[in-house]
């Protein structure tokens, strides 16, 4: 079983960027493919983006599509996100997620889960 633990949220203003990271433990990293939800308040969690299990290939939703970047080092156990042009509609928590064989966009099918951190962008 493999233990996530999100780091790297906070408080910024529309047009800047953050870095997320997710640092992975317990498991067998590069057999998961690793992604990122987010969860705003009154909605439900909604995919951000994937990366599958060597990086070869990456996946987003068209909102962050052009200002997201996500990426994993496997010899650190790590999966980050670089958000760039932040808008107010990218506030949310924001959730790491991994499972070995999941429908990257659907987050019923990812077993484990980091326990969120907190992105807030002020217009």
């Amino acid at each position: 079983q493999v233990q996530l633990v999100e780091t790297g949220g906070g408080l910024v203003q529309a047009g800047d960027s953050l870095r997320l990271s997710c640092a992975a433990s317990g498991g067998t990293f590069y057999s998961y493919v690793m992604a990122w939800f987010r969860q705003a308040p009154g909605k439900e969690r909604e995919f951000v983006a994937a990366v599958t299990w060597s990086g070869g290939s990456t996946y987003y939703a068209d909102s962050v599509k052009g200002r997201f970047a996500i990426s994993r080092d496997n010899a650190k156990s790590m999966v980050s996100l670089e958000m760039n042009s932040l808008k107010p509609e990218d506030t949310a928590v924001y959730y790491c997620a991994a499972d070995e064989t999941p429908r990257y966009r659907d987050a019923t099918d990812y077993r484990y889960w980091g326990q969120g951190t907190q992105v807030t962008v002020s217009s």
